[in-house]
């Protein structure tokens, strides 16, 4: 790395534990030589979890996309699958690597999330599934997402890769669903360096993910009973978790400041940001932007970038135009996956450089002062 790939202010940065904390964990690794295969690490942090989230299974995992993958596996799903055009690729991708058919449905521009209220007109008799995702952590409307499953007897899949440590109305986020995903990749606020969760109420499905995770082996390491794959994470990367962990409520705390500084400094210049609902404790994993349009976007990114500052186009494009899916149009998600820009949010990001980033956005956009 450069010093000029220091002094570059990326959307996000991993949080990093003391040194010598993790070092703890891995003499403990290279003394028992315990490196993957459900070693007592891995276990540790799914127990921890399970208590944390309040949830009866916890499955972890090489990654979030192999995490979704698994889980539509895990259900046996087959056939059409409802799902956001609003998110990162992977959520499709995995859709579609499992040989399943996304049925997209539009999404709620003040919300970003799947507009419950449309899946009902999607549903066919070849749809079995609902992939929904709490995009940029905003919780999707569960409770009628649920009554919609129930009532035409559909599976739900939560992805919650942007969702760690949420609640609703004091539950958490991952109560919900047949089954939740989550991701810890490196640059989620908690993170394993590689990883992903799976979470699941039902015994008999928690089962069938372990074997399938471990190449489809049942507790006796001679006897196969299903088709596997290797998702298995290492002692390396769940000890890293457990160091983590404690942390999380300081990283949460300081990414809210600099949500609060941002919202305010921003408050007059037009721009769409989320409303945040009292009932939902939020983890501020994204701080979002939408423009009037794409040129005004383009402009305020490029200026940004001149002064070594890199936001992201989350999430861009709208994944009903993407190659390797039929196209049906999604007006909203099409319009505001050229429009949303996520700026800069991380830990310790400095609230001199929030004021710079601002100050930035005010001078190329044009500002709406009866906003």
């Amino acid at each position: 790395m450069t010093n000029s790939d220091n002094k570059k202010i990326l959307v996000t940065k991993s949080f990093l534990p003391p040194l010598e904390e993790y070092v703890g964990y891995l003499k403990q690794i290279w003394s028992n030589r315990w490196l993957t295969n459900n070693g007592p690490f891995a276990q540790e942090l799914e127990r921890k979890l399970e208590e944390i989230f309040d949830v009866k299974h916890v499955s972890f995992v090489s990654n979030g996309t192999i995490a979704l993958q698994l889980a539509l596996r895990a259900l046996e799903i087959k056939g059409e699958v409802i799902t956001t055009p609003f998110t990162f690729a992977a959520t499709t991708t995995a859709i579609v690597w499992e040989h399943c058919t996304p049925v997209f449905v539009d999404i709620d521009p003040n919300t970003f999330r799947i507009d419950a209220s449309k899946i009902e007109a999607a549903i066919t008799n070849k749809t079995r599934a609902i992939v929904a995702v709490h995009v940029y952590g905003y919780p999707c409307n569960v409770e009628k997402i649920e009554r919609i499953a129930k009532k035409h007897n559909l599976k739900v899949i939560y992805d919650a890769a942007h969702a760690f440590g949420e609640k609703i109305n004091g539950k958490s986020i991952l109560q919900f669903g047949d089954i939740s995903v989550m991701s810890l990749h490196a640059t989620k606020l908690f993170h394993t360096a590689e990883g992903g969760l799976i979470v699941t109420k039902d015994d008999q499905t928690a089962e069938k993910i372990e074997r399938m995770k471990n190449f489809g082996y049942t507790n006796h390491q001679d006897e196969i009973a299903e088709l596997g794959i290797n998702a298995k994470n290492s002692e390396l990367h769940a000890s890293l978790g457990l160091v983590n962990l404690k942390y999380l409520p300081k990283i949460i705390n300081s990414r809210k400041d600099r949500v609060e500084l941002y919202r305010k400094l921003l408050s007059k210049t037009g721009l769409h940001t989320v409303v945040y609902e009292k009932n939902i404790e939020y983890n501020y994993s994204y701080f979002p932007v939408v423009f009037k349009n794409e040129n005004e976007l383009l402009k305020v990114k490029k200026a940004l970038e001149k002064e070594n500052i890199f936001p992201r186009r989350y999430f861009y494009p709208s994944l009903n135009t993407l190659p390797y899916v039929t196209y049906s149009p999604c007006p909203i998600s099409e319009s505001m996956a050229k429009r949303v820009l996520c700026l800069p949010l991380y830990h310790d990001l400095d609230i001199k450089t929030v004021r710079k980033i601002v100050a930035i956005i005010k001078s190329k956009y044009k500002t709406d002062r009866s906003a």
